[in-house]
């Protein structure tokens, strides 16, 4: 990075300055970013102990609960120490390996929910040719994809990232670093950085949503030529987790990256800030567990194996 020396870190504005605030949102970030470990951990559990569990879906949704419980810890560690310690200071190295992990585990994700829309799509669509294509093979390597394609794109704006120097303002108007606050603060021109973003958003940003929300079309259609009421349900509430965890994420993204950002839209864009990288990974679980059936029928298998364990003792 070039000319860096003027500035050696930066400050995080963050959420409030007002102390019973800070102390608020410290309590109730805390619980739920332990939350949100706890529910994705379970999650993640369930699927890697219990053989029901194991096929395509679940494997995808133990992958979606791994990226649930990383994503918030790119974040929420830091936020919770600067609302105890009221510190608020980042260096710029530790600033832009934030910036990599958020940007890795958010376009993980997104790619994850697509390999997702296409697994629901084999399993109603093509319900007989199901496991043979889906198969264990395939399956890893789709999820390797998901890793690879998200590592690669965040390198590309990582490295991108590297060629912008900061010598005006040290101020970030949010909680943690992430590219829409860098490019505010920066004394170089940034277009060549927000042209990088829009192509890449472009590209893989509409095939993405192409290959997560086409599939539905197709999905809806077979749902609606099933007969029986009980298979349409079914069916349907397979889908319905998904589809609602998908527009959760895809909505407050769209806002963050998407839509300019002022001085007169910073209380905004914390907000949707907090909505996609802490309350979403909460959700996710919630909204999957919930309502599927098989995951709660686990969890009680899960409780009545440990509550043997512990009267064997």
């Amino acid at each position: 990075m070039r000319n860096v020396t003027a500035i050696m870190s930066f400050t995080l504005v963050g959420l409030s300055d007002h102390p019973l605030t800070m102390n608020g949102l410290f309590i109730f970030f805390l619980l739920i970013y332990l939350m949100t470990l706890i529910t994705n951990l379970l999650i993640f559990f369930l699927v890697l102990t219990d053989y029901h569990l194991h096929n395509p879906m679940y494997f995808f949704l133990a992958n979606l609960a791994f990226l649930d419980m990383s994503y918030p810890s790119v974040t929420a560690p830091r936020m919770l120490f600067d609302l105890v310690t009221k510190r608020r200071s980042i260096s710029i190295p530790a600033c832009i390996t934030q910036v990599f992990f958020y940007i890795f585990l958010a376009v993980s994700e997104i790619f994850l929910l697509s390999a997702m829309s296409y697994d629901r799509y084999m399993a109603i669509c093509h319900p007989l040719h199901y496991t043979q294509i889906m198969s264990w093979r395939v399956c890893a390597r789709m999820a390797s994809l998901v890793w690879v394609g998200g590592c690669s794109v965040s390198l590309i704006h990582t490295l991108f990232l590297l060629r912008l120097s900061f010598c005006r303002t040290s101020s970030i108007h949010n909680f943690f670093c992430d590219l829409p606050s860098l490019y505010q603060i920066t004394c170089t021109d940034p277009f060549i950085n927000m042209g990088v973003v829009f192509l890449v958003s472009a590209v893989l940003g509409i095939g993405d949503v192409l290959l997560t929300f086409l599939p539905y079309v197709y999905i809806f259609g077979t749902i609606l030529r099933i007969r029986s009421k009980p298979g349409k349900m079914k069916a349907f509430s397979t889908c319905s987790s998904h589809i609602t965890v998908v527009s959760i994420f895809y909505g407050s993204f769209i806002f963050i990256y998407l839509v300019p950002t002022s001085s007169n839209m910073f209380n905004l864009n914390k907000l949707f800030s907090v909505i996609s990288s802490l309350i979403n990974p909460l959700l996710n679980p919630l909204i999957y567990s919930l309502r599927n059936k098989d995951l709660m029928e686990a969890l009680m298998r899960s409780y009545y194996h440990l509550k043997l364990i512990w009267a064997s003792f």
